[in-house]
């Protein structure tokens, strides 16, 4: 058995009703064989994994518009709004207006999403939910929320604030309400929400070669890469370079980041880690060496090559992925999401 700790992989992000993340086994070149726990954190109210409450009292009859001009927002992005309106305040259907237009990449209706969020309730026109207080963001997928949530930001661009209306079919009716924050069938529900990152579904970008020497990579943005390993020896020195030059959210070194990934061995010139056709997920900090340094700064949207030395990656070796001791270890890196995983 070789000594140095196998690879523990990343993981999927799975919404739970704990958790605005759960993160079970997946895969990824981790510098220790111990799997991270899950950390717990605030379930957004707009989740539909909340657990069904108690029925509240039906709304009663309210006029229902065709517009959120009564609706007023006022404060700056990013930070606690404040909405004006007189209640109680029915709509007629998911409607969504851009206070602020980003300039980022856009939500997909199957991708994932870190925003702020303040909630108020149509019919009574209080505060019923918001993230800004805790001074942290959530992260979730757009289709495990409730409809109007979804509706409302898919194609959203990072940086917008938007305003959102939604009435109760695509609230939480299906639920029977939300009786523990005095949402009744049928209420209308306002949204004021901060987009702050998105995922990808691949990379997107200026198209950069590779640096002289390193080893070339085919394949187009959609396509897993192939990696061919020039002859001669390893390079001593580490390398991370951009092959795709994304433009969304820049990787921190604590961040959880969502990628596809393939690894070749430098010796061999084989494919020996294939994590390409189902994303992974996971903390950057539990990964590689050379994974943590050379990711941190690389934007979500990149493809990355990274040469990774035997001090970069498996020193002493691996089993899994097989790497024998001494060898350079050279992984292509598509970066689809990062976002900071709040603290307990």
């Amino acid at each position: 058995m070789v000594g140095y700790p196998q690879r523990v992989q990343l993981r999927h992000l799975i919404p739970a009703a704990v958790a605005v993340l759960s993160l079970t086994a997946c895969g990824g070149p981790a510098s220790t064989p111990t799997p991270v726990p899950a950390t717990p954190s605030t379930t957004p109210s707009a989740s539909t994994s909340a657990t069904p409450t108690a029925s509240a009292t039906p709304t009663p009859t309210v006029p229902v518009s065709d517009s959120l001009k009564a609706i007023k927002v006022t404060g700056a992005p990013l930070s606690q709004p404040k909405v004006d309106f007189k209640a109680p305040f029915a709509i007629d259907k998911t409607r969504v207006e851009v206070l602020k237009a980003g300039t980022g990449l856009k939500a997909s209706a199957n991708g994932f999403v870190t925003v702020h969020y303040y909630g108020v309730d149509g019919r009574t026109g209080k505060l019923f939910d918001e993230s800004y207080s805790r001074k942290s963001p959530i992260t979730f997928p757009l289709d495990q929320v409730i409809a109007g949530f979804k509706l409302g930001l898919t194609d959203q661009r990072e940086g917008s604030r938007v305003l959102i209306a939604m009435p109760g079919k695509d609230g939480y009716d299906a639920t029977g309400g939300r009786a523990d924050a005095g949402i009744a069938v049928g209420d209308t529900l306002i949204f004021v929400v901060d987009v702050i990152s998105v995922s990808v579904n691949q990379p997107s970008g200026k198209v950069v070669p590779a640096p002289s020497g390193a080893p070339s990579v085919t394949g187009g943005a959609a396509d897993k890469p192939v990696v061919t390993i020039p002859s001669g020896a390893a390079p001593s020195a580490m390398l991370a370079a951009n092959l795709i030059d994304g433009t969304g959210a820049t990787v921190a070194k604590d961040d959880v980041i969502r990628v596809r990934y393939v690894g070749y061995s430098w010796k061999t010139g084989k494919l020996i880690d294939d994590q390409f056709a189902t994303p992974s997920d996971g903390k950057l900090s539990s990964t590689i060496p050379g994974w943590q340094s050379g990711l941190v700064g690389k934007k979500v949207g990149s493809r990355v090559l990274l040469v990774l030395p035997p001090n970069s990656g498996y020193p002493q070796g691996s089993n899994n992925p097989p790497v024998e001791a001494g060898d350079t270890v050279v992984y292509v890196v598509d970066l689809l999401f990062a976002y900071a995983q709040p603290k307990a």
